[in-house]
């Protein structure tokens, strides 16, 4: 199998991966960096070196694995999209949402060439995609050719998914995003048995090493102890979140605990891309079991949408909950202009719940926990730190024990490590090099092709 990282600037970017297995092209995830701007976001499909794409594969949808899809597939009309059948509705509306991005960070930044495509061009994508249904076999020929797709529930969000490639009795697995463990809306990862002959390997929370104490479920209750407490002191509470898949969980989660009396009854706000995309969960649960989440709830929770005035340094005089995007407090968004009005209070709280990469907002204010004020740049305020900061481990990802011991039972003779930073990388071929002495591990260099 040749196989070719097109994510240029490597670690956790633009994910996409192209592989060819017999006549086969096939290109796995289409993804946007989220730290570069302009076509320096995009992965690097020159090193395709020209050739007519059959399959592409699209994992999830989050924009990381998702924010180029339009551009490559238009460019390869031909070509199948397959995807899992939440992503039908899911991709288009993820997608759109970028197209407006795109255009303020025109304005703010003279980047001409954005948006890098339009919303005719969604239109154009969906003609193109293929659904799957999970632990479905699905064979595709091309002349004499053939080749067998099965997609195989990965947990992170709903419609993620694993991708087993099985092409002359060969058994080829990316694992995509994983989360083994159950969330309150999505049943955990199912992954294919081994032995497999090539397992392609998430390895995001390499780094990351978590107390054999701390399970999600012992987060969630740390969490709302927090939130209680933060409530209990006169204090509004800030929960930033990622709007596909973590605020829908979120609410769920807090309306739970609301109804068994451990949080109290409170004024409630979210906003956000995530509050529309609760119409898209909602949806997909009346078709499928492939979701828990009902939008009747947000009616239980008497939820507000974020008022408008918001100005940096006072404070919100309605305290309650405020369950708001960005997951990471990236500028413009609704949670990092609300953290802009609540942290210079000593009765309010931050509560982060996801991934915060160190270069954005949310991770600089984690980062820098002994400091005395934070600068809110885009809204040119020196804020006085003075709420509760806190971080809760309840990443969409599996931590890096339970992904090791998935590689082991997989049999695996061949591992690729990838959708990891380079320390998170680098434990993974230690740790797997000790427990599988007789398989080959291959951490590739972006755009250098590998016969695998």
């Amino acid at each position: 199998m040749k196989l070719i990282d097109l994510n240029r600037h490597g670690g956790i970017g633009a994910n996409a991966h192209f592989i060819q297995l017999g006549s086969f092209n096939i290109l796995i995830d289409a993804g946007l960096h989220p730290k570069h701007l302009g076509r320096d976001a995009l992965p690097d499909y020159a090193q395709m070196g020209g050739i007519e794409l059959d399959l592409i594969v699209l994992t999830h949808c989050h924009l990381d694995h998702l924010g180029s899809l339009p551009l490559i597939a238009s460019a390869h009309p031909r070509a199948k999209v397959i995807t899992s059948i939440p992503n039908l509705t899911l991709a288009p509306r993820m997608l759109r949402n970028s197209v407006n991005v795109m255009k303020r960070q025109r304005e703010e930044h003279g980047i001409v060439e954005y948006p890098l495509f339009l919303h005719r061009d969604i239109a154009l994508l969906s003609r193109q995609f293929f659904a799957q249904r999970f632990q479905r076999s699905e064979k595709h020929r091309k002349d004499s050719d053939e080749i067998e797709i099965i997609l195989h529930p990965a947990g992170h969000v709903v419609g993620a998914a694993a991708v087993e490639f099985i092409y002359k009795k060969r058994r080829i697995v990316f694992s995509g995003d994983v989360l083994f463990d159950a969330q309150r809306t999505l049943p955990g990862a199912q992954l294919p048995k081994g032995p497999i002959d090539t397992l392609i390997l998430e390895t995001t929370r390499g780094a990351t090493e978590r107390s054999p104490d701390t399970t999600r479920e012992s987060e969630l209750n740390r969490m709302i102890d927090a939130i209680a407490k933060i409530l209990a002191r006169g204090g509004s509470c800030l929960i930033p979140v990622f709007a596909l898949g973590r605020m829908q969980e979120m609410l769920k989660i807090l309306y739970e605990a609301q109804k068994s009396g451990r949080l109290p009854r409170c004024p409630f706000h979210a906003a956000g891309l995530g509050m529309d995309l609760c119409n898209y969960f909602d949806n997909i649960r009346s078709k499928s079991n492939l979701i828990n989440f009902d939008i009747r709830l947000l009616q239980q929770l008497k939820v507000k949408p974020l008022e408008l005035n918001l100005r940096p340094g006072r404070n919100l005089p309605k305290k309650g909950i405020y369950l708001l995007s960005s997951g990471m407090l990236v500028e413009h968004t609704p949670s990092y202009k609300t953290a802009a009005s609540l942290l210079p209070f000593k009765e309010n709280g931050l509560c982060f719940v996801g991934y915060c990469d160190p270069d954005t907002p949310g991770g600089k204010l984690l980062a820098g926990k002994d400091e005395d004020t934070f600068f809110f740049e885009t809204l040119d305020y020196l804020a006085p730190r003075r709420a509760s900061v806190e971080k809760f481990d309840l990443s969409g990802h599996a931590n890096r024990d339970e992904l090791a011991d998935y590689a082991v039972q997989s049999e695996a003779r061949s591992i690729v490590l990838t959708h990891g930073d380079p320390e998170a990388r680098s434990w993974f071929s230690d740790e797997l090099k000790k427990r599988l002495e007789k398989t080959h591990l291959l951490d590739p260099e972006p755009g250098v092709e590998y016969q695998v």
